[in-house]
């Protein structure tokens, strides 16, 4: 049980390197930093076909007129996507009525394991109108790369077939009501600075 303990704790920080690697290269590519969220140079952002944690088969348009605050990750993951969605559920929070202008999403990128049973299950625990969206291996993939995220599945060595950790970026993407990219928080952004910008722009 130890090792198994360290291998998963080992694999963590090899994730956060990876982030930390692709944070970089988009700080460098970036435009502007706005009230807190680094703005890209890099088209980010586009159509999409998924499936939402309560079944239903729902496209990019069908959040049109909201902010929204997208996450990519998995639920078995050990800490850094609990920590990334009680940031912003938490932001959700001190926003108060403003927080109705905004719609938060969890794209998982392990949809071998994340069904769309177990991925309401675990979205109700951050926040009653966050959202799991989940889909086929291709309509995952063609997400991801619209929205440049890094993933990989990190088998452990002596571990079960499903006794695995995905690798993969970790940013809290703001989209405009229109659809279009705003900019990225990037991972260890604080709740407040997330609701102080959010609450900026809803006010303007």
């Amino acid at each position: 049980m130890k090792a198994r303990l360290i291998r998963i704790a080992v694999a963590s920080v090899l994730a956060i390197a990876v982030s930390a690697g692709i944070a970089w290269w988009q700080v460098q590519n970036a435009s502007s930093t706005v009230a807190g969220a680094t703005r890209s140079a890099v088209p980010i952002g586009g159509p999409f076909t998924m499936t939402d944690s309560d079944g239903r088969t729902v496209t990019d348009v069908d959040y049109r007129g909201k902010y929204l605050l997208v996450y990519f990750g998995y639920t078995y993951c050990p800490d850094v996507c609990p920590t990334e969605l009680g940031a912003m559920t938490q932001a959700l929070d001190q926003l108060g009525r403003q927080a109705d202008k905004v719609q938060p999403l969890f794209v998982s990128v392990d949809p071998e394991r994340d069904t769309v049973a177990h991925l309401k299950d675990y979205v109700g625990l951050f926040h009653p109108r966050l959202i799991g969206l989940t889909g086929t291996a291709e309509q995952v993939r063609d997400t991801a790369r619209a929205y440049r995220v890094y993933y990989a599945k990190a088998p452990q060595k002596d571990g079960k077939p499903d006794e695995y950790l995905m690798d993969h970026s970790s940013f809290i993407y703001l989209m405009g009501p229109d659809g279009g990219f705003l900019g990225v928080y990037p991972a260890g952004t604080s709740a407040d600075r997330i609701a102080q910008d959010l609450g900026t722009r809803i006010a303007g």
